[in-house]
């Protein structure tokens, strides 16, 4: 193989044979030289190939020949190692078809072994020493002995010291409830004990070996019985014996599977969850039936199968009003304390003895596990149900919130919900449909609304605004399903939900394929009227932050649904109307701090009631801008406020510490009632029943209290 400059860059071979080694056996080649002559010279010409992979091959007929078998290239290479350098090869191609004798002549191939090849070589750390490197390894040794001597001397190392704070350790104690042992028995009986004890340690066998031993087992009979034959058999029967006991573990555990399946299967079945709603409601009306016949003013009816206890009922009834008669006459002696108006007895002509003062009783609670810690937010009833009940649950304060609940809580279950939807945020306001009485409207305290089904079991919504462009972007503090009418484009009434929120927005929501809404008005913020003192300098008005005014609450005219009135944070009721979203027709000032709630009346249509968080409670008449009167019997925030549906002198105010019963007709300084709340419980909401005299009581705990109405004498609702 020559190079581009003409010189010589044939490879050598690795191996050379010895010229005078003498194979034996090679006599048989010699018939053949003249054949590997004529056809060795095709394979010399590969004599330059590559020979670090192969296998080294002599041939005896010719003195040190070697073949290189290259396995890589998957053909045969026949190499030369002997001294051809003052022989020319001449390459020629020749073309000669082998006889039979040829293949079938005996050819004899010598392998011989080749020089060792290291491919990992680690060498020592040791050496002799009569090796070269002896001395200059001792020499390195004597540097290193001479800088570890002269270490503490040396400028290079320095002895630093250096002292570390270890933790102290500190005894910590925690006190936890006292476990409590019990000890309980049972009865078991001996193969009982045998096959708990065997059941785990016997690995289930296949279902080949536990047919065959069910076949080899004529009839089975009881465990105790064949535990006593294995005892008492002969050797040989010991193995059927031992098969049989160890086939029952797998059935007796498949059994056991079987039963655990079909129990499941039963209690998932559709009947036997009706079955288990009907037991329900058995169960909750024989424990709350009294107090739901007094709910519904009906007569507390005794068992009449009940014979041997008749006597002692009675006389626990006797002794029930005589307690109460007794707690009346300690009521009287506190007359003032309870705010009674002494005008009732002059105008009853009735001596102290025979008069009863009003008073709340407590019937139950609408609370569970579920709603502990979740304040009452809001009360809805359903339009079509009235045992159908709708709590909204949610934190009005920024700093206490928590995610919010929806429950439907129905009389005929009051110690669970029929209908709970969970949200991320806290519920700040709901209502129930009028024209679809089974939607109830959902407003959270992150601006978002939402639409449910109370049909539904699942807890998802059907519509929300959180893909809505125009959705609020603060607490929704009030919704409410509004009734319209047409007007000159058809007959008939249409519904539409309207929100007002602390953006400072009143919207309309149009319900389609999602929630968007519109705006029927923008609340602006207005400037304080302060009177000019005589001789004072004009003041210049002051920049206001927003231009808008946070709304609180709002409530529609009973009798024209174009008028409303919106309460706002800074105190104002502006009188709005649908058709004009520029101005207000009136405003109301006489608040001194947030209005929480308006109310009209559904008596007197032209009076209107709102409470504050000045701790008061104003009258208003739609044609004043003057308070009529102003109620205010505690210092604390009024949260809400309700007219009575069966009164027009009667209405509600839960404030903070207590729930109070007005009564216009008896008197316009105190209440009539007057209930208080437990110690850090505050009361958040109030609610009339549609068609008893009972109130419903929400508190920041999640409770909602059902009280009923005793000894106040409704008047004429016709009278105003």
């Amino acid at each position: 193989v020559f190079d581009d400059e003409g010189k010589d860059v044939t490879p050598h071979p690795l191996f050379h044979s010895d010229p005078n080694t003498v194979v034996p056996g090679q006599g048989k080649l010699l018939a053949s030289s003249a054949y590997f002559v004529a056809t060795g010279s095709v394979f010399l010409s590969s004599f330059s190939m590559n020979q670090t992979s192969g296998v080294n091959v002599s041939l005896g007929s010719f003195p040190r020949i070697s073949l290189l078998l290259n396995l890589e290239q998957k053909r045969s290479r026949l190499l030369t190692s002997c001294n051809f350098s003052d022989v020319q090869v001449r390459r020629e191609e020749i073309k000669e078809e082998l006889t039979k004798e040829d293949l079938d002549r005996r050819v004899d191939i010598y392998l011989t072994e080749t020089e060792t090849i290291w491919i990992l070589d680690m060498p020592s750390v040791v050496v002799s020493v009569e090796s070269e490197d002896a001395e200059r390894v001792l020499e390195r040794n004597r540097i290193y002995v001479d800088i570890c001597k002269n270490r503490p001397g040396s400028d290079r190392f320095v002895e630093k010291m250096m002292q570390t704070i270890n933790g102290a350790a500190k005894n910590k104690e925690v006190q936890c409830d006292k476990i409590i042992m019990e000890d309980k028995g049972m009865m078991v009986t001996s193969w009982d004990l045998y096959d708990s004890f065997h059941i785990s340690e016997i690995e289930p066998t296949s279902k080949a070996e536990g047919s065959r031993a069910a076949t080899g087992k004529s009839s089975k009979s009881h465990p105790t019985k064949e535990h006593n034959q294995t005892m008492s058999i002969s050797p040989d029967r010991g193995s059927t014996t031992s098969s049989i006991m160890i086939s029952e573990s797998p059935v007796l555990a498949r059994i056991h599977e079987e039963e655990e399946c079909h129990s499941e299967a039963i209690l998932t079945s559709e009947n036997f969850q009706q079955d288990l709603f009907f037991m329900e409601r058995i169960l909750m009306e024989n424990i709350f039936q009294p107090k739901l016949a007094a709910y519904r003013q009906f007569p507390v009816l005794l068992d009449p199968n009940v014979t041997s206890d008749t006597s002692g009922t009675v006389a626990a009834v006797e002794a029930a009003k005589q307690e109460e008669h007794a707690k009346l006459k300690k009521d009287e002696a506190e007359q003032k304390d309870a705010f009674i108006d002494p005008s009732i007895l002059s105008d009853l002509n009735k001596t102290p003895e025979e008069i009863v003062p009003p008073r709340l009783e407590r019937l139950w609670s609408y609370r569970c596990d579920l709603t502990n810690g979740h304040g009452v937010s809001s009360m809805a009833w359903s339009k079509v149900n009235p045992d159908l009940l709708a709590v909204g649950y949610g934190a009005s304060d920024f700093k206490e919130q928590k995610k919010g609940l929806a429950c439907c809580w129905s009389l005929k279950n009051p110690m669970w919900p029929e209908r709970i939807f969970r949200w991320e945020h806290g519920v700040t306001a709901l209502d129930f449909s009028t024209a679809s009485p089974s939607l109830l409207a959902v407003g959270m305290y992150n601006g978002s609304v939402a639409i449910c089904d109370v049909r539904s079991c699942k807890d998802a919504a059907l519509l929300d605004s959180s893909e809505s462009s125009n959705k609020h972007t603060g607490p929704v503090w009030q919704l409410r399903w509004v009734e319209q009418d047409r007007g000159a484009t058809g007959g008939g009434k249409r519904e539409r939900l309207i929100c007002i929120s602390a953006d400072g927005r009143v919207t309309e929501w149009l319900i389609q394929k999602s929630l968007d809404c519109t705006d029927l008005v923008k609340i602006k913020r207005t400037e304080s009227e302060k009177k000019k003192l005589p001789g004072e300098k004009e003041r210049k008005s002051e920049a206001l932050i927003s231009q808008q005014a946070a709304g609180m609450c709002f409530d529609f005219h009973p009798k024209d649904t174009n008028i409303y009135l919106a309460g706002t944070e800074q105190g104002y009721i502006h009188k709005c109307s649908c058709s004009c979203n520029e101005q207000f027709l009136e405003t109301y000032r006489g608040h001194k701090g947030p209005v929480y709630k308006v109310t009209w009346s559904p008596f007197s249509t032209d009076t209107f009631l709102s409470c504050s968080a000045d701790w008061s409670v104003i009258l208003w008449h739609q044609d004043s801008q003057t308070p009529i009167l102003t109620f205010s019997s505690a210092p604390a925030f009024v949260h809400d406020i309700m007219w009575s549906p069966k009164s027009a002198f009667i209405f509600a105010a839960a404030s903070e510490s207590r729930v109070e019963i007005w009564d216009l007709s008896v008197s316009i300084f105190h209440p009539v009632i007057t209930s208080f709340a437990n110690p850090r419980v505050k009361f958040t909401s109030v609610l009339f029943a549609e068609n008893t005299d009972c109130l419903l009581v929400g508190d920041s705990e999640g409770e909602v209290g059902v009280f009923k109405l005793q000894n106040l004498a409704a008047p004429n609702s016709n009278k105003v």
